[in-house]
């Protein structure tokens, strides 16, 4: 069973090409950073979603994941768990 979860894992994993980071820092002091850093560098798109910055690796900044236009695979979260419930709900 637990190499069947695995496999099932695996799997999605591989489906996964656009990843929205919410709360993307531009500071690379930050993990924001370092993991949107890290997606970019093994080949997975990234949209940058924070509201306060304008562009960060480049890459155009959204103000929230509503204004994003284009399909999204993965939502990843860098927020304090009070903002987390609206994310979510968007």
């Amino acid at each position: 069973m637990r190499t069947l979860i695995n496999m099932n894992f695996v799997n999605f994993y591989k489906t996964i090409k656009t990843i929205a980071i919410v709360g993307l820092s531009d500071k690379p002091d930050r993990p924001s950073y370092q993991v949107g850093k890290y997606l970019l560098n093994h080949g997975f798109k990234i949209i940058p979603v924070n509201p306060n910055i304008e562009r960060v690796f480049g890459l155009k900044s959204f103000k929230s994941l509503k204004d994003i236009k284009e399909p999204v695979d993965v939502v990843d979260i860098f927020r304090k768990s009070e903002f987390v419930e609206p994310i979510v709900d968007e």
